[in-house]
């Protein structure tokens, strides 16, 4: 190795930094009447460390009590969904390095704390599961599946990318005030289905999202695009279900241009 190289361990110790993480704690059965924050000190953190890999970090060495959800680790199971800096993420997908040396994770705003950075997500799983997230349908299959054209498939892709981590129904300013809405991840479930050419049940879905709790509440802040980790483009589902519901049809999509996933 030349003279003027780092060594495989000089190299690893000019990227090592100390991070501050600060955790919002909470814990009901110890007493706590309240959430309050402590901080770790990390050393010899990496850039590309993610924030669930702190928070390993901090219960292996610092504080075995420390509570969160976590599974795949992978960013497809939606489990470990948090605040972190101040908005939703993933903490399995995000990085030291976009968020500096002081990082901040609390619980998911607007669903009940049961300890530390784990929430109550029966509410959640209840506006999912009002909305018939399942195929409704008379017809048998013609063969071992329920075949669909590209172009049909294409209106559903982008809905089906959904992890039902909360990220965006905890965002949302409109949940936060009234946690009878639906929120927008219960309504990217039923338009998946909405608008699935092989489902006969969207007179159900469309009876339950035209109801005071469904999704006229939707202000359209664009907050859950903001926090969602898979790209989609809620809003414009939204949208999308808001005229079936004034049009009595879906059929409005015939024809349309897939532009899922490209924001606004």
């Amino acid at each position: 190795m030349a003279d003027d190289q780092p060594t495989p361990t000089e190299a690893s110790s000019q990227h090592a930094l100390t991070v501050s993480l600060r955790v919002a704690r909470y814990n009901p059965e110890a007493g706590d009447k309240k959430p309050h924050v402590e901080t770790y000190n990390l050393d010899g953190c990496h850039p590309m460390d993610r924030v669930l890999d702190l928070l390993i970090r901090v219960k292996g060495e610092q504080s075995g009590s420390l509570a969160y959800r976590r599974s795949c680790a992978h960013g497809i199971c939606g489990s470990d969904a948090m605040v972190i800096n101040g908005k939703n993420r993933l903490a399995c997908k995000t990085l030291v390095r976009d968020l500096g040396s002081a990082i901040s994770v609390e619980p998911l705003k607007g669903l009940a704390v049961k300890k530390d950075l784990i929430v109550d997500m029966e509410p959640f799983f209840e506006s999912y599961k009002s909305v018939m997230p399942y195929q409704v349908t008379s017809q048998p299959p013609t063969g071992k599946e329920r075949l669909q054209s590209p172009a049909d498939q294409a209106k559903i892709d982008d809905q089906s990318k959904c992890i039902m981590c909360a990220a965006c129904t905890t965002s949302c300013p409109s949940f936060w005030a009234n946690d009878k809405f639906v929120g927008p991840a219960a309504v990217v479930q039923a338009s998946r289905f909405l608008f699935d050419t092989r489902d006969e049940g969207n007179a159900e879905r469309l009876t339950v999202l035209n109801d005071y709790t469904g999704v006229w509440r939707c202000r359209t802040i664009f907050n859950c695009v903001e926090a969602c980790p898979q790209g989609i483009d809620i809003t414009k589902h939204i949208g999308n279900v808001k005229k079936a519901i004034l049009y009595g049809t879906t059929d409005f999509l015939e024809g349309e241009e897939d532009h899922s996933g490209h924001g606004h």
